[in-house]
C-alpha cells in the first residue's frame, strides 16, 4: 500500500479539504474531461452551460464551508494548489457579474452561480456522504456530459466509477492505491509496518523515504518535504500575527495573536506555570485553524479541519525541545504520513464519513507518531504513540456550528496537539509493548463511524451545532 507523503500533505486553501479543496478539484477535473470530449452523451451538441448539484454533507454544510465558492472558482479554472486567496474574491465577482466562464480549449460557457450551484438537501448519493454531480448542457438544453464526484476527505476526489473500482479491488484483495513503481515497503497496516521495519532494520521514516524515492529523486524529495513545512509554518505565522473577526456570521474573534503576546510577555517570569507548554501548543494550532477558517493557504494534515495539530506539534518540537533540529522535522513528516496512510487505507479521514475522530483524531495519531520519531523513538514506541492518541479521540463527532470550520474546530486542534505530545511522551516512557494494537484502534474508529448517526457527521444537524446560546 502506497500513499505518498504529498498525498497526505497537500497545499491548498481553507476552510475545508473535503468541502472546499475537493469540490474545486472535482470542478477542474470536469473541465479536463470536457476538453477531452470522450464522455459526450449521444446526440449532444457543443457544450453551452454548466451546472453543479451538491448532495449530502456538501449540501448541508456547503455554505459554511464555502463549497459553492469552491465550485465557482473550480469551474473558472482554479485549482487549490495554484489559487491566490487574494485574487479569488475578484474572480468570483467576475463570474457572478458575467454569468459566464471563459476557459482555454473550451467555448464560452454560461454559468450563473445563483442558479447553477444547487444544494440538494433531500438526496444522498450512494458512494459517500460528500457527493456532487457536475453537468454540461448544449444550446438546446440537452445533456452534453455528466460526472458524479465524491470528495472523500483530505482533498482526495474520485468519480463514482473510480470509487466502485476501488471497492471492488479491495473486496478482491487487489488494493488500487499501489504506486506505479513498486514500493519496497508496501505496508498496508501497522502490523506489516512493524514487521517490515524489524526485518529490514529500518525506521518507519527510512521505509517511507525509500517508498517515496520510487517516484522522486533524493534532492527533489528533500526540497518538497521542506516546502511542506515552510507552508505550514508561514500559515502559522500569519495566524499568530493577524487579528479581527473570522468570516461567516458567527463573529468569532481571532485569539491566537493576543494569546501569543501574553505568552511572550510572561517569558522569564518566576511564576510561569509548567502547563504554559500546553498554551503554546494550543496557540500554534489555533493560529493555523484561524487562517484556515478565513480561507487562507494551508496544508491538509490530513485534512483542513485538522490542519493545526501537526504544524503545532512540529513547532513545539523545534522551538521547545532541546536538541531538536531541521532533520527531525523531515523525520516527523515522513513518519506522520506513514501513519496517516494506514488510517486512510483502513478507515477514513473524512469527518462526513466517520466524524471528527477521523480528522483531529487521525491528525493527533500522526502527530504523536511524528513527535515520537523525531525524539528518537523506536518503531514500536512510535506505533504505541499513534495508538494512544487515536484511542482517546474515538467517538468524537463532527458538529460544526453554522456549518463553519470554527466552533469547536479551532480549539479542538489545540487539544489534539496537546494529546499528541502527551501520547508521544507516554510512549517514550515505555518499551513499545502495549495491550491495544494501532490496527485494532483504527478498526474501532471505522466501526464507530459506521454506527455514528449522520447528525454527528459534518451535517450540522446535531451536537453543538444545534445547541446554540440564546441571544
Amino acid at each position: 500500500m502506497f500513499l505518498s507523503v504529498f498525498d497526505i500533505f497537500k497545499i491548498g486553501i481553507g476552510p475545508s479539504s473535503s468541502h472546499t479543496m475537493g469540490p474545486m478539484t472535482a470542478a477542474a477535473r470536469f473541465l479536463d474531461e470536457l476538453r477531452d470530449g470522450r464522455r459526450i452523451w449521444p446526440g449532444a451538441g457543443a457544450p453551452k452551460r454548466l451546472r453543479c448539484t451538491l448532495h449530502g454533507s456538501l449540501a448541508w454544510t456547503g455554505k459554511g464551508h464555502a463549497t459553492d465558492r469552491a465550485v465557482i472558482l473550480g469551474l473558472a479554472g482554479c485549482t487549490p494548489e495554484t489559487l491566490d486567496p487574494d485574487e479569488a474574491e475578484i474572480l468570483e465577482k467576475k463570474v457572478a457579474q458575467s454569468k459566464q466562464v471563459k476557459l482555454p480549449g473550451l467555448p464560452a460557457l454560461d454559468f450563473d452561480p445563483d442558479k447553477d450551484v444547487i444544494f440538494d438537501f433531500e438526496k444522498n448519493l450512494p458512494g459517500h456522504a460528500n457527493g456532487m454531480v457536475i453537468e454540461a448542457y448544449d444550446a438546446q438544453n440537452r445533456l452534453h456530459m455528466q460526472e458524479t464526484f465524491y470528495s472523500i476527505g483530505g482533498g482526495f476526489v474520485v468519480t463514482a466509477e473510480e470509487l466502485e473500482r476501488q471497492r471492488t479491488a479491495e473486496t478482491e484483495g487487489r488494493p488500487e492505491d499501489l504506486s506505479p513503481q513498486s514500493a519496497p515497503y508496501p505496508f498496508a497496516s501497522a502490523k506489516e509496518m512493524l514487521a517490515m521495519g524489524k526485518k529490514s532494520g529500518k525506521s518507519i521514516a527510512q521505509m517511507k523515504r525509500a517508498n517515496e524515492l520510487t517516484a522522486s529523486d533524493p534532492q527533489e524529495l528533500e526540497e518538497k518535504l521542506w516546502h511542506i513545512w515552510e507552508v505550514m509554518n508561514a500559515c502559522m505565522e500569519r495566524g499568530l500575527n493577524t487579528e479581527g473577526d473570522l468570516p461567516g456570521g458567527l463573529t468569532v474573534k481571532r485569539r491566537a495573536a493576543a494569546i501569543k503576546r501574553q505568552l511572550e510577555d510572561e517569558r522569564g517570569h518566576n511564576m510561569t506555570m509548567p502547563h504554559v507548554a500546553n498554551d503554546w501548543l494550543s496557540v500554534y494550532a489555533m493560529a493555523v485553524n484561524e487562517e484556515n477558517a478565513a480561507g487562507g493557504k494551508v496544508v491538509t494534515a490530513p485534512t483542513n479541519g485538522a490542519a493545526g495539530v501537526i504544524p503545532a506539534t512540529i513547532k513545539y518540537y523545534r522551538e521547545h525541545c532541546p536538541g531538536s533540529n531541521d532533520e527531525g522535522i523531515k523525520t516527523f513528516l515522513l513518519t506522520a504520513a506513514a501513519i496517516g496512510g494506514i488510517i486512510k487505507h483502513n478507515a477514513s479521514i473524512s469527518g462526513a464519513e466517520v466524524g471528527c475522530q477521523g480528522e483531529v483524531g487521525s491528525a493527533a495519531a500522526m502527530a504523536a507518531a511524528g513527535m515520537c520519531a523525531a525524539l528518537g523513538g523506536t518503531n514500536e514506541q512510535i506505533e504505541n504513540a499513534a495508538e494512544i492518541a487515536l484511542e482517546h479521540h474515538l467517538g468524537m463527532t463532527c458538529d460544526p456550528v453554522g456549518g463553519l470550520v470554527q466552533v469547536p474546530c479551532i480549539e479542538r486542534n489545540g487539544l489534539g496537539a496537546i494529546k499528541a505530545v502527551s501520547a508521544a511522551s507516554l510512549a517514550l516512557r515505555g518499551d513499545g509493548s502495549h495491550y491495544m494494537p494501532l490496527d485494532n484502534c483504527v478498526e474501532a474508529m471505522r466501526q464507530t463511524g459506521v454506527e455514528m448517526n449522520d447528525k454527528f457527521k459534518e451535517t450540522s444537524k446535531g451536537g453543538l451545532a444545534v445547541n446554540l446560546p440564546e441571544c
